[in-house]
């Protein structure tokens, strides 16, 4: 289904008619974001809007993953789910735009924003890292932005759970703990049994397109408040993660 096409949305919808509508898809390249503006609103921000009218045509429930990139970084504490939002890149931006359009559009919604994804499908951190610890013994990782790793069996496990029930609004749903890139590159090769140098730099030695949130740990108030139970712990997931990742490659 192609969601920036609305006909198709409430087309697709109407066939179905699921009960609950978990919306996954964007645009999530940040650093080619700032270069193509126009594609990106309309991936994350029309194509929301698109089956946000759809699911209210239906009747279903929406659940809109959102993003940590909704806001600037400069916090000294986690983000609580009803803090202001001030995101300062084009990916960010129209991220927000996509959870205002749920919020206006759709009665029945849950926003879920998440941070540092990863899983055994498609790219991701933890899988370059490994790639890279095969034809390096020496990395150089940033070790001043902070936040909180999150596995995706854990995240889709908690997404089945609340499309389950009324509780909407927004929700932050990572693994708990927090940490630098720095501290979970190390976290991966220790647990992989690698070893690997690894040596702690700034975001100013790698320059980005895209500015990146200094510390974008989010607050479970939500979760706790509304009675789920919390994800576990990042160094805990990664743990299964590799493990499972291992038994896929063997």
């Amino acid at each position: 289904m192609d969601i920036t096409d609305i006909n198709q949305c409430k087309q697709q919808i109407n066939n179905y008619q699921p009960d609950a509508i978990i919306h996954c898809a964007a645009y999530t390249a940040v650093d080619q974001a700032e270069s193509d503006e126009d594609q990106v609103y309309l991936v994350n921000a029309y194509g929301t809007r698109n089956l946000a009218v759809a699911a209210e045509q239906q009747g279903s429930k929406l659940c809109y993953i959102s993003t940590d990139y909704v806001f600037d970084g400069q916090a000294s504490q986690p983000y609580k789910e009803y803090d202001n939002t001030n995101p300062t890149g084009v990916y960010g931006k129209s991220k927000r735009a996509g959870e205002i359009l749920v919020q206006s559009l759709a009665s029945r919604y849950f926003i879920v924003r998440t941070s540092w994804v990863y899983g055994l499908h498609g790219n991701n951190f933890v899988k370059t890292m490994l790639k890279l610890a095969k034809d390096r013994d020496h990395l150089k990782v940033v070790n001043d932005q902070i936040g909180s790793p999150t596995f995706t069996e854990d995240l889709a496990a908690f997404l089945l759970r609340l499309v389950a029930t009324e509780k909407y609004g927004i929700y932050h749903a990572s693994n708990s703990g927090k940490c630098s890139w720095f501290d979970f590159a190390k976290a991966i090769f220790e647990e992989s049994d690698l070893q690997i140098a690894v040596d702690p730099c700034t975001t100013e030695e790698f320059p980005r397109p895209a500015p990146r949130p200094n510390f974008s740990v989010m607050d479970h108030m939500s979760i706790r408040t509304n009675g789920f139970e919390d994800l576990r712990p990042w160094r805990e997931a990664l743990r299964d993660f590799l493990d499972k990742l291992g038994r896929i490659e063997l």
